[in-house]
């Protein structure tokens, strides 16, 4: 009688060795190989997409995808989690470009993977799923409402008379007073692509709605020689592979002054990586680990900083994509990076002609889908008490920052649980 194969179940082994114990064949590979290829034709047009929104070139966002996304499928914890630069960090991100440079950005980046390793290693990926679902709700619906905000001037095609205001507020002000220099031209092509977006999600659900709709822009774009600003004429197109990898200049007043940042990416990156595994385990009926994913992820965003990549975390989209095309297990998402790494040597030349609208009309459809709409409306009708963490999570993520939102959803969460069973005691 043949012996069963070895069980790999420790708390901090990856994915990808209990899939190599248990049995790896040919069909699997062809399976996830089905599933990377799928996965990466939608990651392609994001990666970029979010990297502009966040304030930095778009071949930064690739090349996080391209290394962290590896890094996270061969290390993590979770079959099929899908890494790379996520919306949710396009506030944090842009904020920390615009403050510290890109320089300082990098180093954030490379100071978050460090604290998300330690923060894995003492096993803190137990406690982050018990962030009450309030709160989750809350800053998921706000970073919705900021990523949509975030793309209204390219969508436009407006032209500011000064550098776009970060927060909310005076950045609606702005670009409600630019509002004449608004270009027709941009604005069609960003509301195509919206159209094509929602159209082939209904009729064609299958099919990588936001690729074509980018891609039917873009064509429409060239033939009928519209006079609107490109990934070519604002950056001058992006390179066909990677840089070689190196880190800025380490100095202690440096690695203080960008600490915040830094621990806003990891309490963020930690929270929507283990959200994002939970989806895919609600999906596949499979179970990650919590904690050894918090150490890929470090190691992926410690991956990404070193070839000049943002912020890298699990991505709720573009995993449960990967489960939905059959993926069998993490080289899945291995395979997802290197098609994306194929993608940039042999097509490079040609993102340069993708309008800005069009990639602005593809993440106005990405943040409608983020927000939590019913939800957030089914917890505000629940009891007064969920309503208060909800929107003070959603308020204070809109007026300060995500952090403050999610502090204060907390606390706020905790007070209420405290004093229910206080309560229940004297009852």
């Amino acid at each position: 009688m043949q012996a069963p194969p070895p069980q790999f179940t420790g708390a901090f082994t990856p994915k990808l060795a209990t899939i190599l114990a248990e049995g790896y064949g040919l069909k699997d590979v062809r399976a996830d190989a089905v599933a990377g290829l799928t996965v990466a034709i939608v990651a392609l047009p994001l990666s970029m997409g979010i990297a502009i929104a966040s304030g930095v070139s778009p071949d930064r966002g690739l090349y996080s995808a391209i290394v962290g996304g590896f890094l996270v499928s061969a290390l993590g914890g979770s079959r099929f989690q899908i890494g790379g630069p996520a919306g949710a960090f396009i506030v944090l991100v842009a904020a920390t470009a615009a403050r510290h440079g890109i320089d300082g950005l990098i180093l954030a980046t490379f100071l978050s993977g460090l604290m998300l390793n330690l923060g894995g290693l003492v096993r803190l990926g137990s406690l982050i799923r018990y962030v009450p679902h309030a709160v989750t709700v809350g800053f998921t619906t706000a970073i919705a409402v900021i990523i949509t905000a975030s793309q209204l001037k390219d969508l436009l095609g407006l032209r500011l008379a000064g550098p776009e205001p970060g927060e909310l507020a005076p950045k609606l002000l702005a670009l409600g007073q630019a509002l004449p220099t608004t270009s027709p031209a941009a604005l069609g092509v960003g509301v195509a692509c919206i159209a094509a977006a929602f159209a082939l999600r209904r009729w064609r659900p299958t099919w990588p709605a936001l690729l074509i709709g980018v891609v039917m822009a873009t064509l429409a774009a060239v033939l009928l020689q519209l006079d609107v600003e490109t990934i070519g004429s604002r950056f001058g197109g992006i390179p066909s592979g990677l840089p070689m990898p190196h880190l800025p200049e380490v100095t202690l007043a440096k690695v203080m002054a960008v600490l915040p940042a830094a621990a806003a990416f990891t309490l963020l990156g930690g929270i929507e990586s283990l959200l994002s595994a939970t989806v895919a385990d609600g999906m596949s009926g499979r179970r990650h680990r919590s904690n050894i994913e918090l150490v890929a992820q470090g190691v992926a965003n410690m991956g990404a900083a070193l070839f000049g990549g943002i912020s890298v975390t699990g991505t709720i989209a573009r995993t449960a994509t990967n489960v939905r095309a059959g993926a069998k297990g993490p080289v899945a998402g291995m395979l997802h990076s290197l098609f994306l790494l194929a993608f940039m040597m042999l097509a490079a030349p040609l993102a340069a002609y993708v309008p800005l609208a069009a990639l602005a009309g593809m993440l106005v459809v990405v943040g409608w889908n983020m927000a939590e709409r019913v939800e957030f409306a089914r917890l505000v009708r629940l009891s007064w008490r969920t309503a208060a963490v909800v929107l003070a999570t959603f308020g204070l993520t809109l007026a300060r920052d995500l952090i403050t939102g999610i502090s204060a959803g907390c606390i706020l969460a905790t007070l209420f649980a405290v004093e229910g069973r206080l309560r229940t005691r004297r009852a």
